[in-house]
Protein backbone atom coordinates (compact mmCIF):
# COMPACT_ATOMS: atom_id res chain seq x y z
CA UNK A 1 0.00 0.00 0.00
CA UNK A 2 0.74 3.64 -0.13
CA UNK A 3 2.62 5.29 2.48
CA UNK A 4 -0.81 6.99 3.92
CA UNK A 5 -2.49 4.41 4.42
CA UNK A 6 0.55 2.91 6.44
CA UNK A 7 0.79 6.01 9.08
CA UNK A 8 -2.80 6.16 9.66
CA UNK A 9 -2.86 2.58 10.07
CA UNK A 10 -0.44 2.84 12.31
CA UNK A 11 -1.51 6.15 14.31
CA UNK A 12 -5.12 4.05 14.58
CA UNK A 13 -3.22 0.92 16.06
CA UNK A 14 -1.84 3.45 18.82
CA UNK A 15 -4.93 5.03 19.55
CA UNK A 16 -6.61 2.05 19.77
CA UNK A 17 -5.58 1.21 23.23
CA UNK A 18 -1.92 0.58 23.63
CA UNK A 19 -1.51 4.20 24.04
CA UNK A 20 -2.80 3.89 27.33
CA UNK A 21 -0.04 0.94 28.44
CA UNK A 22 2.74 3.01 27.67
CA UNK A 23 3.71 6.23 26.67
CA UNK A 24 5.17 7.51 23.20
CA UNK A 25 3.26 4.20 22.12
CA UNK A 26 1.03 5.91 19.39
CA UNK A 27 3.88 8.09 17.65
CA UNK A 28 5.79 4.62 17.76
CA UNK A 29 3.64 2.75 16.20
CA UNK A 30 2.57 5.21 13.24
CA UNK A 31 6.69 5.06 12.36
CA UNK A 32 6.95 1.46 12.65
CA UNK A 33 3.43 0.94 10.23
CA UNK A 34 5.71 2.41 7.93
CA UNK A 35 9.08 1.40 8.39
CA UNK A 36 9.58 -1.43 6.14
CA UNK A 37 9.58 0.66 3.14
CA UNK A 38 13.05 1.67 4.83
CA UNK A 39 13.70 -0.73 1.51
CA UNK A 40 13.50 1.83 -1.07
CA UNK A 41 17.09 3.23 -0.05
CA UNK A 42 18.28 -0.17 -2.14
CA UNK A 43 17.54 1.35 -5.10
CA UNK A 44 20.22 3.68 -4.71
CA UNK A 45 22.80 0.66 -5.52
CA UNK A 46 21.01 0.87 -9.04
CA UNK A 47 17.26 -0.15 -10.29
CA UNK A 48 17.64 -3.83 -10.83
CA UNK A 49 19.14 -4.53 -7.05
CA UNK A 50 16.00 -2.36 -5.27
CA UNK A 51 13.46 -3.99 -7.79
CA UNK A 52 15.04 -7.49 -7.08
CA UNK A 53 15.12 -6.43 -3.38
CA UNK A 54 11.63 -4.08 -2.86
CA UNK A 55 9.47 -5.86 0.13
CA UNK A 56 12.01 -8.35 1.04
CA UNK A 57 14.04 -8.59 3.84
CA UNK A 58 12.36 -5.48 5.43
CA UNK A 59 9.05 -6.95 4.50
CA UNK A 60 9.35 -10.09 6.41
CA UNK A 61 8.80 -11.46 9.80
CA UNK A 62 12.68 -12.00 10.77
CA UNK A 63 13.20 -8.47 8.86
CA UNK A 64 10.80 -6.53 11.01
CA UNK A 65 13.13 -7.08 14.23
CA UNK A 66 16.01 -4.70 13.31
CA UNK A 67 13.49 -2.70 11.85
CA UNK A 68 11.54 -2.04 14.21
CA UNK A 69 14.12 -2.22 16.85
CA UNK A 70 15.67 0.86 14.79
CA UNK A 71 12.81 2.76 15.31
CA UNK A 72 12.32 2.22 19.21
CA UNK A 73 16.20 3.52 18.89
CA UNK A 74 14.95 6.53 17.10
CA UNK A 75 12.06 7.60 19.12
CA UNK A 76 14.17 7.06 22.49
CA UNK A 77 16.57 9.52 21.13
CA UNK A 78 14.33 12.01 20.64
CA UNK A 79 12.97 11.62 23.78
CA UNK A 80 16.05 11.91 25.46
CA UNK A 81 16.71 15.06 23.25
CA UNK A 82 13.52 16.75 24.52
CA UNK A 83 14.47 16.63 27.77
CA UNK A 84 12.51 13.09 28.46
CA UNK A 85 9.09 15.67 28.06
CA UNK A 86 6.04 13.34 27.65
CA UNK A 87 2.52 15.00 27.88
CA UNK A 88 1.32 11.80 31.24
CA UNK A 89 3.86 11.74 34.03
CA UNK A 90 2.02 9.27 35.29
CA UNK A 91 2.64 7.09 32.39
CA UNK A 92 6.00 6.76 31.58
CA UNK A 93 7.61 4.85 28.12
CA UNK A 94 7.96 1.53 28.75
CA UNK A 95 10.68 0.52 25.76
CA UNK A 96 9.95 -3.37 25.97
CA UNK A 97 6.31 -2.68 25.59
CA UNK A 98 7.14 -0.07 22.85
CA UNK A 99 9.40 -3.03 21.02
CA UNK A 100 6.28 -5.51 21.26
CA UNK A 101 4.13 -2.83 20.15
CA UNK A 102 6.39 -1.30 16.87
CA UNK A 103 6.78 -5.00 15.91
CA UNK A 104 2.83 -5.79 15.58
CA UNK A 105 2.99 -1.95 13.81
CA UNK A 106 4.75 -3.71 11.59
CA UNK A 107 3.02 -6.93 10.32
CA UNK A 108 0.24 -4.44 10.12
CA UNK A 109 2.71 -3.64 6.95
CA UNK A 110 3.36 -7.04 5.56
CA UNK A 111 -0.68 -7.45 6.06
CA UNK A 112 -1.61 -4.26 4.14
CA UNK A 113 0.82 -5.13 1.12
CA UNK A 114 -0.38 -9.18 1.10
CA UNK A 115 -3.46 -7.44 0.83
CA UNK A 116 -2.73 -6.39 -2.93
CA UNK A 117 -1.71 -7.89 -6.19
CA UNK A 118 2.13 -6.70 -5.90
CA UNK A 119 2.35 -9.12 -3.16
CA UNK A 120 5.23 -9.84 -0.28
CA UNK A 121 7.84 -12.39 1.02
CA UNK A 122 6.99 -12.55 4.50
CA UNK A 123 9.54 -15.59 4.96
CA UNK A 124 12.25 -13.95 3.74
CA UNK A 125 15.57 -15.35 3.43
CA UNK A 126 14.29 -18.84 4.30
CA UNK A 127 11.92 -18.95 1.27
CA UNK A 128 11.32 -16.26 -1.75
CA UNK A 129 8.39 -17.05 -2.42
CA UNK A 130 5.65 -14.41 -3.30
CA UNK A 131 2.33 -14.31 -1.27
CA UNK A 132 -0.64 -11.83 -2.66
CA UNK A 133 -4.35 -11.93 -1.71
CA UNK A 134 -5.44 -9.71 -4.30
CA UNK A 135 -7.98 -7.73 -3.09
CA UNK A 136 -7.55 -4.23 -2.71
CA UNK A 137 -5.61 -1.71 -4.93
CA UNK A 138 -2.23 0.07 -4.67
CA UNK A 139 -4.06 2.89 -3.17
CA UNK A 140 -7.83 2.12 -1.37
CA UNK A 141 -9.99 5.62 -1.12
CA UNK A 142 -12.29 3.43 1.36
CA UNK A 143 -9.71 2.52 3.38
CA UNK A 144 -8.37 5.85 4.11
CA UNK A 145 -11.54 7.55 4.57
CA UNK A 146 -12.16 4.87 7.40
CA UNK A 147 -8.80 5.72 8.68
CA UNK A 148 -8.84 9.27 9.04
CA UNK A 149 -12.24 9.86 10.24
CA UNK A 150 -11.35 6.99 13.20
CA UNK A 151 -8.62 9.32 13.66
CA UNK A 152 -10.44 13.01 12.87
CA UNK A 153 -14.32 12.38 14.58
CA UNK A 154 -13.37 11.63 18.07
CA UNK A 155 -10.87 15.24 17.88
CA UNK A 156 -14.40 16.62 16.89
CA UNK A 157 -16.63 15.18 19.41
CA UNK A 158 -13.78 15.58 21.75
CA UNK A 159 -14.22 19.29 21.28
CA UNK A 160 -18.07 19.05 21.75
CA UNK A 161 -17.35 17.60 25.09
CA UNK A 162 -15.07 20.16 26.13
CA UNK A 163 -17.88 22.60 25.42
CA UNK A 164 -20.21 20.76 27.59
CA UNK A 165 -17.99 20.15 30.53
CA UNK A 166 -17.61 16.35 30.15
CA UNK A 167 -14.77 15.06 31.15
CA UNK A 168 -12.41 11.56 29.60
CA UNK A 169 -10.18 9.31 31.94
CA UNK A 170 -7.21 8.56 29.46
CA UNK A 171 -6.18 9.59 25.64
CA UNK A 172 -9.17 10.19 23.55
CA UNK A 173 -9.83 8.68 20.57
CA UNK A 174 -9.85 4.89 21.24
CA UNK A 175 -13.67 4.05 19.88
CA UNK A 176 -12.82 5.78 16.62
CA UNK A 177 -9.82 4.24 16.04
CA UNK A 178 -11.23 0.82 17.14
CA UNK A 179 -14.25 1.81 14.92
CA UNK A 180 -12.11 2.86 11.62
CA UNK A 181 -9.75 -0.33 11.76
CA UNK A 182 -12.76 -2.88 11.85
CA UNK A 183 -14.29 -0.97 9.03
CA UNK A 184 -11.04 -2.22 7.49
CA UNK A 185 -11.48 -5.52 8.24
CA UNK A 186 -15.38 -5.32 7.27
CA UNK A 187 -14.16 -4.08 3.76
CA UNK A 188 -11.63 -6.88 3.39
CA UNK A 189 -14.15 -9.36 4.33
CA UNK A 190 -16.42 -7.87 1.31
CA UNK A 191 -13.58 -7.30 -1.07
CA UNK A 192 -12.80 -11.03 -0.31
CA UNK A 193 -16.08 -12.32 -0.89
CA UNK A 194 -16.70 -9.93 -4.44
CA UNK A 195 -12.80 -11.65 -5.45
CA UNK A 196 -13.93 -14.89 -5.07
CA UNK A 197 -16.96 -14.12 -7.46
CA UNK A 198 -15.13 -12.95 -9.68
CA UNK A 199 -12.28 -15.96 -9.91
CA UNK A 200 -15.62 -18.38 -9.64
CA UNK A 201 -17.23 -16.41 -13.04
CA UNK A 202 -13.87 -16.71 -15.05
CA UNK A 203 -12.98 -20.38 -14.20
CA UNK A 204 -16.75 -21.25 -15.31
CA UNK A 205 -16.38 -19.78 -18.92
CA UNK A 206 -14.30 -21.00 -22.21
CA UNK A 207 -12.31 -18.87 -23.98
CA UNK A 208 -11.76 -18.78 -27.52
CA UNK A 209 -13.11 -22.39 -27.39
CA UNK A 210 -10.38 -23.37 -24.54
CA UNK A 211 -10.58 -23.91 -21.25
CA UNK A 212 -8.63 -21.63 -18.66
CA UNK A 213 -5.33 -23.11 -16.64
CA UNK A 214 -5.39 -20.82 -14.31
CA UNK A 215 -7.55 -17.15 -13.97
CA UNK A 216 -7.10 -14.42 -11.44
CA UNK A 217 -8.71 -11.06 -10.57
CA UNK A 218 -7.00 -7.84 -9.54
CA UNK A 219 -8.70 -4.86 -7.91
CA UNK A 220 -10.04 -1.67 -9.21
CA UNK A 221 -9.29 0.81 -6.92
CA UNK A 222 -12.65 2.76 -7.10
CA UNK A 223 -14.82 0.00 -6.89
CA UNK A 224 -15.16 -3.55 -4.85
CA UNK A 225 -17.23 -5.18 -7.53
CA UNK A 226 -14.69 -4.56 -10.95
CA UNK A 227 -12.17 -6.62 -11.45
CA UNK A 228 -9.53 -7.24 -14.09
CA UNK A 229 -9.48 -11.19 -14.75
CA UNK A 230 -6.62 -12.58 -16.25
CA UNK A 231 -7.00 -15.96 -18.01
CA UNK A 232 -3.72 -18.18 -18.95
CA UNK A 233 -4.94 -20.78 -21.76
CA UNK A 234 -2.42 -23.07 -23.25
CA UNK A 235 -1.44 -20.69 -26.35
CA UNK A 236 -2.81 -17.35 -25.06
CA UNK A 237 -3.81 -15.12 -22.42
CA UNK A 238 -6.82 -13.14 -22.32
CA UNK A 239 -7.50 -9.70 -20.08
CA UNK A 240 -11.17 -8.60 -19.58
CA UNK A 241 -13.30 -7.24 -17.36
CA UNK A 242 -15.01 -9.04 -14.78
CA UNK A 243 -18.42 -7.35 -12.93
CA UNK A 244 -18.49 -9.58 -9.55
CA UNK A 245 -22.23 -8.03 -8.63
CA UNK A 246 -23.96 -9.94 -11.38
CA UNK A 247 -21.17 -11.78 -11.63
CA UNK A 248 -20.64 -11.07 -15.61
CA UNK A 249 -17.39 -12.17 -17.34
CA UNK A 250 -16.53 -9.27 -20.52
CA UNK A 251 -19.83 -7.28 -20.03
CA UNK A 252 -18.39 -5.28 -22.57
CA UNK A 253 -17.34 -7.78 -24.81
CA UNK A 254 -13.66 -6.33 -25.01
CA UNK A 255 -11.44 -9.01 -24.01
CA UNK A 256 -7.95 -8.87 -25.24
CA UNK A 257 -6.57 -12.00 -26.53
CA UNK A 258 -2.38 -11.94 -26.15
CA UNK A 259 -0.94 -14.85 -27.87
CA UNK A 260 2.78 -16.34 -25.96
CA UNK A 261 5.43 -15.74 -28.34
CA UNK A 262 7.73 -18.24 -29.25
CA UNK A 263 11.30 -18.81 -27.18
CA UNK A 264 14.36 -18.12 -29.31
CA UNK A 265 17.74 -17.57 -27.99
CA UNK A 266 16.92 -13.87 -27.62
CA UNK A 267 14.34 -14.29 -25.35
CA UNK A 268 15.91 -17.12 -23.22
CA UNK A 269 19.49 -14.58 -23.09
CA UNK A 270 17.22 -12.08 -21.84
CA UNK A 271 15.19 -14.71 -18.85
CA UNK A 272 18.75 -15.70 -18.00
CA UNK A 273 20.45 -12.02 -16.96
CA UNK A 274 19.43 -10.37 -13.32
CA UNK A 275 16.79 -7.99 -14.31
CA UNK A 276 15.17 -11.42 -16.18
CA UNK A 277 15.22 -13.72 -13.51
CA UNK A 278 14.17 -10.84 -10.50
CA UNK A 279 11.56 -10.47 -12.95
CA UNK A 280 10.42 -13.87 -13.77
CA UNK A 281 10.62 -14.99 -9.66
CA UNK A 282 8.03 -12.00 -9.00
CA UNK A 283 5.68 -11.95 -12.33
CA UNK A 284 2.51 -14.22 -12.15
CA UNK A 285 1.72 -13.64 -15.85
CA UNK A 286 5.08 -12.37 -17.59
CA UNK A 287 4.61 -12.01 -20.90
CA UNK A 288 7.99 -10.70 -23.18
CA UNK A 289 8.34 -9.05 -26.45
CA UNK A 290 11.04 -8.37 -28.91
CA UNK A 291 12.20 -5.60 -30.76
CA UNK A 292 15.10 -5.60 -33.37
CA UNK A 293 17.76 -2.20 -33.03
CA UNK A 294 20.51 -1.17 -34.46
CA UNK A 295 22.84 -2.62 -31.46
CA UNK A 296 20.95 -5.50 -31.21
CA UNK A 297 17.83 -6.69 -29.20
CA UNK A 298 15.44 -5.11 -26.61
CA UNK A 299 13.34 -7.40 -24.69
CA UNK A 300 10.80 -5.90 -22.88
CA UNK A 301 9.05 -7.84 -19.85
CA UNK A 302 5.43 -7.40 -18.20
CA UNK A 303 3.08 -8.73 -16.15
CA UNK A 304 -0.52 -9.27 -16.77
CA UNK A 305 -1.11 -8.19 -13.38
CA UNK A 306 -1.02 -4.84 -14.03
CA UNK A 307 -2.44 -4.89 -18.13
CA UNK A 308 -5.81 -3.53 -16.96
CA UNK A 309 -8.41 -3.36 -19.46
CA UNK A 310 -9.00 0.38 -21.01
CA UNK A 311 -5.49 1.29 -19.68
CA UNK A 312 -3.33 3.58 -21.73
CA UNK A 313 0.27 4.45 -21.88
CA UNK A 314 3.21 2.82 -20.56
CA UNK A 315 2.59 -0.74 -19.41
CA UNK A 316 2.83 -0.26 -15.23
CA UNK A 317 5.88 -2.16 -13.31
CA UNK A 318 7.29 -2.91 -17.36
CA UNK A 319 10.80 -3.55 -17.65
CA UNK A 320 13.34 -4.78 -20.10
CA UNK A 321 16.86 -6.26 -21.10
CA UNK A 322 19.16 -4.70 -23.90
CA UNK A 323 21.14 -7.13 -25.44
CA UNK A 324 23.76 -6.85 -28.66
CA UNK A 325 24.35 -8.78 -31.35
CA UNK A 326 26.05 -11.31 -29.69
CA UNK A 327 23.43 -12.02 -27.31
CA UNK A 328 25.18 -10.47 -24.33
CA UNK A 329 23.14 -7.44 -21.90
CA UNK A 330 24.50 -4.38 -22.21
CA UNK A 331 21.83 -2.69 -19.90
CA UNK A 332 18.70 -3.52 -17.69
CA UNK A 333 15.90 -0.90 -17.28
CA UNK A 334 13.65 -0.96 -14.63
CA UNK A 335 10.87 1.77 -15.60
CA UNK A 336 12.40 4.68 -16.33
CA UNK A 337 15.65 3.83 -14.77
CA UNK A 338 18.33 2.07 -16.76
CA UNK A 339 21.53 0.41 -15.54
CA UNK A 340 24.81 -0.42 -17.83
CA UNK A 341 26.14 -3.09 -18.07
CA UNK A 342 30.13 -3.16 -18.50
CA UNK A 343 31.14 -5.43 -21.18
CA UNK A 344 33.03 -7.89 -18.90
CA UNK A 345 30.25 -8.36 -17.08
CA UNK A 346 28.03 -8.43 -19.41
CA UNK A 347 30.25 -12.03 -20.55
Amino acid sequence: MEPLTHFLTGACLGRSGFNRRTALATATMTLAAEAPDLDVFESLKGPVFGFGHHRGFTHSFLGLVPVEALVVGFIYLIWRLRGRKIKNPNLPPHWGLLFGFAYLAGLTHILLDFTNNYGVRPFWPFSEKWYSWDIVFIADPFILVLLVGGLVLPAFFGLIDKELGVRQRGPRGRWGAIAALAGVIVLWGVRDYEHRRAVNALEARTYEGASPVRVSAYPYWWSPFHWSGVVEARSFFAIMVVDSLTPEVDPDGEMQVIYKPEETPVTVAAKSSYLGRVYLDWAQYPLTETEPVPEGYVVRFRDLRFAYPGSKGRSVLGSSVELDRNLSVIAENVGRRSQRIPSREAK
